[in-house]
């Protein structure tokens, strides 16, 4: 492994900022403080920096001593917590209660962080840097879409685009990649199913809600199972129904809750086509009726292919073939640098945060250390090593001729 020596040296400063970030975790659209944190380091160091995209993501500047030429790219980290207790119990713990960076943007932000500062101190190259720090990942709320909405790539164009998440569970510093389609669409639903309500001892005189709604359930299952093509992938999962207040009344009204994750657009077409049939037409079977709300949070994450070859042989030139998987599985989960990518060549790739190893009984909570769980922590382990990655990935960009 060939860590820069510098960024190796500023380990220690590096995990400073890290555990601040951690300590004060905050939500979407309001990463104030995280924000002001970043632009001022980008600051100390040269950058030309930009605030406000988005609400309250920063974008760094920074042009090259051989000149700005003609050729850019992006570098982006995601700074947003998550509303969820931490139960770990070391000095970093969150100090606001019910939010955590359960998720690892704290180490996102921190890694580009120091591949600015390496950077602005060695700034030999011919072109334009932009790292774009982003608000609002999680949940849905599509920070990346904001910015790009404010104009991201109109004021700082990118030839090129790549983002980097640790992946707990994968040996520490493993590098895995995927071409094409990477990470899932994520999508919820609403179906409201209306009847007639009655007596709980008199159902013949009502449109039953509940067992419509019940039934429902079990035919939604059959659009993965029996309409959509074996060979493509998705997920159709029901999270929540709600209907009635009391023991002895059958409800007017039923609620229908729920996700789809796909990795295709025409798929999740073809799925949200017939599940509005089965809300609308089940219903009346039963003599009541039904509508469908369908949301389309994130689209697909689908990484470019050759952007992806080059990100994958910077791995492998900088830390050796052994720290690279070149065919990580895809994820259920979803990811907002879908949106960059849909408008910008680029890859996103994962990098292992080990399997909990550097975590100390007496300070973390010993559950899993998995993403979205009250006892991860991001593995510092990691951040000369992504810093490195970030560097050595700008110098190859660069030196392509």
């Amino acid at each position: 492994m060939s860590l820069i020596a510098e960024i190796e040296a500023a380990r220690d400063s590096l995990a400073s900022i890290r555990r601040d970030i951690h300590a004060h975790p905050e939500l979407a659209f309001q990463e104030t403080r995280t924000s002001e944190l970043v632009a001022q380091q980008l600051t100390k160091w040269g950058l030309e920096v930009h605030r406000g995209l988005g609400k309250t993501g920063v974008v760094g500047v920074l042009r090259g001593k051989k000149g700005p030429g003609g050729r850019s790219i992006g570098l982006r980290a995601d700074m947003d917590a998550l509303p969820m207790p931490e139960n770990n119990r070391f000095a970093h713990a969150s100090t606001n209660p019910g939010r955590m960076h359960g998720c690892g943007h704290d180490g996102h932000t921190t890694m580009l962080l120091g591949a600015a500062q390496h950077l602005a101190a060695h700034p030999d190259f011919d072109g334009t840097v932009n790292f774009i720090f982003q608000p609002a990942e999680e949940g849905g709320n599509a920070g990346a879409r904001a910015m790009i909405e404010d104009g991201l790539f109109e004021r700082f164009p990118c030839d090129e685009i790549y983002g980097m998440h640790n992946l707990p569970g994968y040996p520490t510093g493993l590098f895995g990649f995927r071409k094409g389609p990477t990470m899932a669409s994520s999508n919820r639903f609403d179906i409201v199913v209306r009847g007639t309500g009655g007596h709980a001892a008199q159902p013949h005189k009502a449109v039953d809600t509940i067992v419509i709604a019940a039934e429902m359930v079990g035919v939604l299952q059959t659009l993965i199972s029996r309409h959509k093509n074996p060979v493509e992938t998705a997920v159709l999962s029901v999270t929540q129904i709600h209907a009635g207040d009391a023991y002895n009344v059958l409800p007017e009204q039923a609620v229908i809750r729920g996700t789809v994750r796909t990795f295709s657009t025409q798929i999740l077409d073809e799925i949200e086509a017939n599940m509005r049939r089965v809300a609308e037409t089940l219903p009346q079977v039963h003599g009541g009726t039904g509508e469908l709300d369908f949301y389309r949070a994130y689209p697909p994450l689908v990484n470019w292919d050759a952007q992806t070859d080059f990100a994958m042989q910077v791995a492998r030139d900088v830390f050796g073939a052994d720290k690279v998987d070149a065919d990580t599985p895809p994820h259920g989960g979803a990811e907002d640098f879908s949106f960059y990518l849909q408008k910008v060549p680029g890859c996103y790739l994962f990098v292992g945060n080990g399997g909990g190893e550097h975590r100390e009984a007496a300070y973390h909570g010993m559950g899993p250390c998995e993403l979205h769980n009250p006892n991860y922590d991001f593995n510092d382990a990691l951040l000369p090593i992504g810093s490195t990655y970030w560097v050595r990935l700008v110098q190859a960009f660069f030196a392509r001729s």
